[in-house]
């Protein structure tokens, strides 16, 4: 793609040159070794990943999916319990919760930074759940054990996660980050008076390391951050079919390693990371100066104080969404849209019975939300062209409105 006619939505070629040489020596030392699966590059990044994250394990997989998935498993969520999400998130959220054998139940969203509303939480807490003879929480829709809550740090940016811990802890959840588009991110927790990273609150995280990603392999791959070495021990199991010895099998688990080739170039990428993230959170910052300035007539993303985002998407919303995708699209400028059909009304969850309505925040959300172009990469001749292609966009509104 020529970008000085185009603008891409995302740009995986430019830091895959700048990193070459280094990329390259990777994949050498992999074939002169046949160091293909396991060994040194598989542990040095994990122990390089958990120093990232300020924790003290990191269990390296196939992908951000299992990741989610093993971490619930070894956490304790069992066949049959419902964990709490939100059905603003790719579908692999509550993918990974299903496919650990739990059903997922949802809670609204926060209007304004898309993650977990706490306050709708607590309402479903104390309003669609009741307390066994047992004492053990279960949902009145489902008649299920409710044990755990999965709040996803969307877009690059954390949930309010003092407030999830709370209710967690007065409930009796379990708490497993869904970090796959936060690395880096951090959030000053009022608690314990200190930024912390994506990663390090719950009892358990998952990443992903799909290309797209802020931290992204050259291909599939994955990861579970956590300070229980019990629990990243029993990962580390199911990942690998099981087995804690070669041949000596104490559960049933799964084909989920990450190839040492993956780990490698992830490290190399790894280093760049923290600046990587800087000129994320540089870029939105431009973005949000040029479109207030140019009054371009979108709602901007919005930070918390207590919340340092690493913008893996810059997330504007529009009423006027289909227009201005199909203008910017003829100006050569790409965009995406994440996620326009909420996971409660998607029709593999027909099932759950949900419908239109039941998750009001959400569902407006997602009808006016678009992505626009945003890597480390962006130049700002770029970004000025995108701002004023949207200002141009609506200008011409009222005459698209008289000749529709």
């Amino acid at each position: 793609m020529n970008r000085s006619q185009n603008i891409p939505f995302l740009d995986l070629v430019t830091p895959h040159l700048e990193l070459e040489h280094e990329l390259t020596a990777v994949f050498q030392q992999v074939i002169r070794t046949a160091g293909f699966i396991g060994g040194a590059m598989v542990d040095n990044f994990e122990k390089e990943f958990a120093a990232f994250c300020h924790t003290d394990r990191a269990v390296a997989v196939s992908s951000g999916t299992d990741a989610l998935r093993f971490a619930l498993m070894a956490a304790g969520v069992n066949t049959g319990d419902v964990v709490v999400t939100t059905p603003h998130t790719f579908i692999a959220t509550t993918e990974a919760i299903s496919q650990a054998g739990a059903l997922p139940e949802f809670v609204d969203i926060d209007e304004r930074t898309y993650n977990m509303d706490a306050t709708r939480l607590r309402e479903y807490l104390e309003t669609q759940c009741r307390v066994s003879e047992e004492g053990r929480l279960v949902s009145k829709r489902s008649q299920r054990l409710v044990t755990a809550v999965v709040p996803v740090h969307l877009y690059g940016q954390m949930a309010d996660m003092d407030a999830v811990l709370d209710l967690a802890s007065q409930y009796g959840l379990i708490v497993v980050e869904d970090a796959c588009q936060a690395h880096g991110a951090e959030y000053f927790s009022r608690k314990q008076n200190r930024w912390c990273r994506a990663g390090s609150m719950g009892r358990s995280s998952a990443f992903s390391f799909y290309p797209g990603k802020n931290l992204g392999a050259c291909g599939e791959g994955g990861a579970i951050t956590t300070n229980d070495a019990k629990l990243a021990d029993t990962c580390k199991m199911i990942r690998d079919h099981g087995q804690a010895k070669k041949y000596y099998h104490d559960i049933e688990g799964y084909n989920g390693r990450l190839d040492s080739m993956q780990t490698g170039f992830l490290s190399v990428k790894l280093k760049h990371l923290d600046d990587w993230n800087a000129k994320r959170r540089e870029k939105a910052a431009e973005y949000n100066r040029l479109l207030a300035a140019s009054e371009a007539g979108v709602q901007t993303p919005f930070e918390p104080s207590w919340s340092r985002a690493v913008y893996h998407l810059y997330v504007v919303r529009t009423l006027h969404r289909e227009g201005l995708m199909a203008y910017l699209e003829k100006a050569g400028i790409g965009t995406g849209i994440h996620y326009p059909i909420p996971l409660h009304l998607q029709n593999v969850y027909k099932g759950l019975g949900h419908k239109e309505g039941d998750f009001p925040v959400c569902e407006k959300v997602t009808s006016e939300i678009i992505s626009l172009p945003m890597h480390p990469h962006l130049r700002p001749e770029e970004q000025q062209k995108v701002t004023e292609a949207i200002s141009d966009f609506i200008e011409t509104i009222p005459s698209v409105a008289l000749s529709s």
